[in-house]
């Protein structure tokens, strides 16, 4: 039988590998493949650029994992993420959505299993440690989802995420 640790360890491995080696590795090749002025491209006012979902998803991790899990101060501005209007340089977030991935790397690996289910205060909401990480593991694969889209709109091209890969 499976101890609560083992359990852990098999959570941590999840995020980690749906996180780090299936969701960032996709958003820094879309981001590689356009320019500046594709990054900060909108439909309309009501949609999100690939930069500001960028900036978002930097902004929802540093809460959510190094404030709420890692027990640092949280000093995120939501609503500045969306309002970003400045094409802050694709090489710029490439850097940004990195070092911030590295940031919380270390939290999100060290949690101890008690953790996982103590609840915390997080943005408006009361959550687990286990909830925080389901929850910020769906929300970049969402973001993600809609970062690829947006890249195959402007770039009228496969990403190739599955290249080499038999998936029949």
């Amino acid at each position: 039988m499976a101890s609560t640790d083992d359990l852990r360890d098999a959570l941590i491995r999840e995020v980690t590998f749906r996180i780090y080696d299936e969701c960032l590795p996709r958003i820094v090749k879309c981001l590689g493949q356009l320019d500046n002025q594709q990054v900060w491209w909108r439909p309309n006012e009501s949609s999100n650029s690939i930069g500001n979902l960028v900036l978002h998803l930097c902004g929802n991790v540093r809460q959510w994992i190094y404030a709420g899990l890692g027990k640092n101060q949280d000093v995120r501005h939501r609503q500045a993420e969306f309002d970003e209007r400045q094409e802050i340089p694709r090489d710029e977030l490439v850097n940004t959505v990195l070092s911030t991935m590295e940031l919380v790397r270390p939290v999100i690996t060290n949690i101890p299993t008690e953790e996982l289910l103590h609840t915390r205060s997080v943005q408006t909401f009361e959550e687990t440690g286990l909830t925080i990480l389901i929850h910020v593991t769906e929300h970049f694969s969402y973001h993600t989802g809609q970062i690829a889209y947006i890249t195959k709109m402007i770039t009228d091209r496969q990403l190739g995420f599955y290249d080499g890969v038999p998936l029949e």
